[in-house]
């Protein structure tokens, strides 16, 4: 290993180790928070649900569905 990287790391090391020693109830208090991250996600999921099903509905309506047709057929119709 390179004497730089050696250096670096040695003292990336002990940024670690200070902070670690200076904030430790910071860090055992967010491992404790740790379970609250799968509840964020699955809200999160449940809310892009709820959105992607409501933008399909509004994708399929008739009115934009046709004028989603004629966009397309315009665009493909362009000479270059």
């Amino acid at each position: 290993m390179n004497k730089a990287v050696r250096v670096v790391r040695a003292g990336l090391t002990a940024l670690v180790d200070g902070l670690r020693a200076k904030h430790g109830d910071l860090v055992r208090a967010a491992r404790r928070d740790a379970g609250m991250v799968t509840s964020e996600y699955a809200m999160g999921i449940i809310a892009a649900v709820g959105f992607a099903a409501v933008l399909y509905k509004v994708l399929t309506s008739g009115q934009v569905s046709g004028e989603l047709q004629d966009i397309v057929g315009r665009a493909l119709d362009v000479r270059m």
